[in-house]
């Protein structure tokens, strides 16, 4: 195993490089299939269609199971720095962490409560057999389809962005503390700013978001809620990208952690 990933380092790496290749894979898989326009698709967007939404599905499933094996044992590498140097009050360290859980679970409602077609339940008649045959069909406006986004979707969504840069602002804020001791200020500095710029994204990634009269994959520039899409699209990636950044100035603080599992056999069973 390569030096930098010494200790439990490979925990946020493998969270970076594997929430990384979710995006990119299930983006590129979603442009080349024609399921999505190349620019600034919403990430949900790109995994709505087949294939792509199976590689979203399983890739964030376990990205969020990542997510919270980080944030736990970032929680349990807090716990015992201020054990040993007292400098932040424990509650402060505990909620980061349920909300940094709250955000990977709505991580899986995203993963597994994906945007789903319009889909309209009609009755048709099939005249060479006199029966009815009963047949799905997708709803399409002005040769565009249209896609409706689920309750759950959204909620999993809002929960997995606004924990997830509330917790990186309690992470930064529980580091600035630590400081100069367990952290350098350098790397305060970079978590406050990904910290930052992610919380000046969410607000208007929501805001723009909720101004859009309709949800759908393929956009005209000459829409009238393009340009909200444009700026909630900009937004979203932003804050996505923005959690791996900030996860990636884990590994220093990783690499003096080791894990030990302890088995015991009760012999009076």
């Amino acid at each position: 195993m390569p030096r930098f990933l010494k200790g439990m380092a490979f925990v946020p790496f493998l969270l970076v490089t594997w929430s990384s290749a979710a995006f990119i894979i299930s983006y590129v898989v979603a442009v080349l299939a024609g399921h999505v326009n190349p620019f600034l698709p919403y990430i949900s967007d790109t995994g709505t269609t087949p294939p792509e939404s199976g590689i979203f599905g399983f890739m964030i499933n376990f990205s969020a199971f990542l997510g919270a094996a980080t944030m736990y044992t970032r929680y349990k590498i807090v716990e015992k720095q201020n054990q040993t140097s007292y400098f932040s009050t424990p509650v402060f360290n505990l909620v980061s962490l349920v909300l940094g859980l709250v955000g990977c679970i709505g991580m899986g409602i995203v993963a597994n409560f994906q945007v789903d077609a319009v889909c309209f339940f009609v009755n048709s008649l099939d005249e060479e057999h006199s029966g009815a045959m009963e047949t799905w069909v997708v709803k399409e406006k002005s040769g565009k389809q249209e896609l409706a986004v689920p309750v759950v979707h959204d909620g999993g969504a809002l929960l997995a962005f606004v924990c997830g840069v509330v917790y990186t602002l309690l992470q930064s804020i529980i580091s600035y503390k630590s400081c100069p001791q367990w952290n350098t200020l350098s790397t305060c500095r970079v978590r406050m700013a990904i910290s930052f710029i992610s919380c000046a994204a969410v607000i208007p990634m929501i805001t723009c978001a909720s101004l859009i009269s309709i949800t759908k994959l393929e956009w005209n520039p000459q829409e009238k809620d393009y340009a909200y899409h444009v700026v909630s699209a900009i937004c979203e990636w932003t804050v996505a990208f923005g959690f791996i950044f900030y996860f990636l100035t884990f590994i220093h603080d990783f690499q003096s952690v080791t894990l030990r599992i302890s088995t015991e056999l009760n012999n009076d069973i």
